[in-house]
């Protein structure tokens, strides 16, 4: 816990910490016949897959974070990043042991591949990480699982690649920081990558990427706004209604988004979305109204917004089946995200289904 000592509470809200207690014989009357009551009424220890969790991998010609542009970031908070972002054993490990997650899904940190102006080098660069990822996953294949990065400079080389990460890598699906030098998906040429990502039956997490598109004059002058205060959120869920706009779900209604950070918006404006598509021509004409894409084609997951009333709306626009969990480690804390989850107010079927079934479901873990 950031190097703090731990309350009775916090360890106590941990499988991992009650087992410790059980078996030392310090759990007080109470206690136990709450664990037990616990254990009864879910079935067992709750199974916690968090699946937007960060990695920096070794080999990389395209090297960049977040960390280093405009984003005020501590620089205290920033070097605890850095230190965590590349390791496996050391911090990470012991980190969900201590939080009682049972598994990560790993990722290229952004802006991973997408930022690369050479094609050549953005397919050589995925190759790369998904071979490591790929070799992290074998050592410990209970504990990680992966999703795998994208050339999209070359929708070509993307789909071989798709094929490649899938099939021999077995990687759990794919993840793109945001545009790819300007570039979104809904541009046709990125139709073939679909239609693969549909006939691999693999998901695409769409994540915020710290390289600007351009100048957006409402952050002149508050860079704090830039990042995960504001404008990853408006970018990455703007990216993901050209999407949706782009008629792309309805080309491909197998087709699975998932996007973080409880929806980037989106679900708060859903309603408003289904109002006013009727007073506007769309350059593709929708089959359905835009908030029935959300749950059939569009899930999202807990990543950075614990709170249960955001929790609560999120389920009600996307559904109980299309909510996962994640932490978006090492940037968030995973004992505030774990005891969020432990604690929302969701039955104990539903919070199986946020802590880990979703996720095998979409992700095939």
């Amino acid at each position: 816990m950031s190097g703090q000592p731990w309350t009775r509470r916090q360890v106590l809200n941990t499988a991992a910490g009650t087992a410790a207690l059980a078996g030392a014989g310090q759990l007080t009357a109470p206690e136990a016949a709450r664990a037990d009551g616990a254990r009864r009424r879910t079935g067992g220890p709750l199974r916690i897959v968090a699946i937007e969790e960060a990695v920096m991998l070794p080999g990389l010609i395209t090297q960049g974070t977040a960390l280093g542009g405009a984003i005020p970031f501590r620089p205290e908070v920033a070097r605890e990043w850095l230190k965590r972002l590349p390791d496996i054993t050391e911090y990470r490990l012991a980190d969900m042991d201590a939080n009682g997650v049972t598994m990560q899904v790993l990722s290229l940190t952004p802006p991973g591949v997408q930022m690369q102006p050479d094609a050549a080098i953005a397919v050589r660069d995925a190759q790369i990480a998904n071979d490591a990822l790929a070799e992290i996953i074998a050592a410990r294949p209970t504990r990680f699982g992966g999703l795998a990065a994208l050339p999209l400079q070359d929708p070509g080389a993307a789909v071989r690649e798709a094929r490649r990460a899938m099939r021999d890598l077995k990687m759990a699906g794919f993840l793109v920081n945001g545009h790819t030098n300007g570039h979104y998906l809904d541009e046709p040429r990125f139709r073939p990558v679909w239609a693969e990502l549909e006939q691999l039956g693999a998901a695409l997490y769409l994540h915020p990427t710290p390289a600007p598109a351009g100048d957006w004059g409402l952050l002149k002058d508050r860079p704090e706004l830039v990042g995960p205060l504001y404008s990853w959120a408006a970018e990455t869920g703007g990216h993901t209604l050209r999407i949706l706009l782009g008629g792309v779900f309805d080309d491909f209604p197998g087709a699975r988004l998932i996007v973080g950070h409880m929806g980037e918006f989106l679900p708060f404006h859903a309603p408003r979305l289904d109002v006013q598509i009727r007073n506007i021509t769309t350059r593709v004409p929708l089959k359905r109204p835009p908030s029935a894409y959300f749950g059939d084609n569009i899930s999202l997951t807990t990543s950075g917004v614990m709170d249960d009333t955001m929790l609560r709306a999120a389920i009600d626009v996307v559904g109980i089946d299309h909510v996962l969990f994640a932490i978006d480690y090492p940037f968030e804390k995973s004992e505030q995200a774990v005891a969020f989850l432990r604690r929302a107010p969701l039955t104990p079927a539903q919070r199986r289904k946020i802590a880990s079934g979703n996720a095998q479901r979409i992700l095939k873990l």
